[in-house]
């Protein structure tokens, strides 16, 4: 019995079919899935909830704030530090900045304050509170881009000139010396101008040339008359 038991095992084992699992499709795209078939994508649509929408309330498209709720009393604090700027500072140097790093331009600021000058930067608003309705406001145009400004309580023209020499993101557009508006060129020939003191010496110069002038002017008729008198007496001691 037992073998007859086993011979029945050993022929369902060599007569049992072999399973092999095969998937016959690529990999499932998720983020672009292929679309759905007809029908199930018809029962899908029906099928998908639908929850009420909430009322609206009419005051989230209302206007909340107002222009006198908008003012940010910082801006107008830091317009008047700007104004101070302007008024206070004998050399004023506009520039137009272009992309520049924030590394590169932090080091321009500090070479800058080891030479008494400020490099600062404000946007188009604090700079329109701080300019408009003053003596400054012809230079309003300049700030429509990305600029800089240099304040120095001194004349550095030159020394100012040499260092921005070196940054090309920096392009001079005009500046204030003085209390007097002078665009590039103007402020590139105001540098090349020799010192006060030199300027004092040479008009010294000029002015003592001139009174010398005059007396050599003035005795000169009676050098000349003198002259004559001295070859007259001369010619006269000759003939004897």
């Amino acid at each position: 019995m037992t073998q007859l038991i086993k011979r029945d095992i050993l022929q369902l084992v060599r007569h049992a079919p072999l399973l092999q699992f095969q998937r016959f499709r690529g990999k499932i795209n998720i983020q672009r899935p292929r679309k759905p078939h007809y029908d199930r994508a018809l029962v899908v649509a029906v099928t998908q909830p639908q929850y009420p929408k909430p009322n609206k309330a009419i005051t989230c498209f209302e206007k909340r704030y107002t222009n006198a709720q908008i003012q940010n009393p910082y801006n107008e604090i830091i317009a008047r530090e700007v104004r101070n700027w302007f008024d206070h500072s004998s050399m004023v140097a506009i520039f137009h900045l272009n992309s520049m790093k924030a590394e590169d331009f932090f080091d321009v600021r500090v070479q800058l304050h080891k030479q008494g000058m400020h490099l600062k930067s404000y946007g188009q608003k604090i700079i329109n509170k701080a300019i408009e309705g003053s003596r400054y406001e012809a230079i309003l145009p300049l700030f429509d881009s990305k600029h800089c400004i240099v304040f120095a309580p001194h004349q550095k023209v030159g020394l100012l000139l040499r260092t921005t020499r070196k940054v090309p993101q920096m392009v001079l557009l005009a500046g204030i010396v003085d209390n007097t508006l002078l665009n590039r060129n103007d402020f590139v020939a105001y540098a090349q101008l020799p010192g006060i003191q030199a300027s004092q010496a040479e008009l010294v110069n000029t002015l003592n040339v001139s009174a010398h002038s005059v007396v050599q002017n003035l005795e000169t008729h009676q050098n000349n008359f003198v002259n004559i008198l001295e070859h007259y007496a001369k010619f006269n001691e000759n003939k004897k």
